[in-house]
């Protein structure tokens, strides 16, 4: 699974049948709960279908957000 790292892991990214899977971890998912309600999610983990516009912005968000948590000293 393609993962971004920075000394640990920041997020990792994959592609499914009907949907791609973002996994930013549970706090970064916890603080965009409201932003993702039309859409699968697990403690730390996003599906968005393929049969759906792949909202880009809120993935840089999530990704940016993710960064700041997992890149904390």
């Amino acid at each position: 699974m393609p993962t971004f790292r920075k000394g640990r892991n920041i997020i990792h990214f994959a592609a499914y049948k009907k949907h791609i899977g973002l996994y930013p971890g549970p706090q970064t998912v916890e603080g965009f709960a409201d932003q993702l309600n039309g859409y699968k999610t697990s403690k730390g983990a996003i599906q968005f279908p393929h049969d759906q516009e792949i909202p880009l912005d809120l993935i840089a968000q999530i990704a940016k957000r993710s960064y700041k948590i997992n890149t904390k000293q």
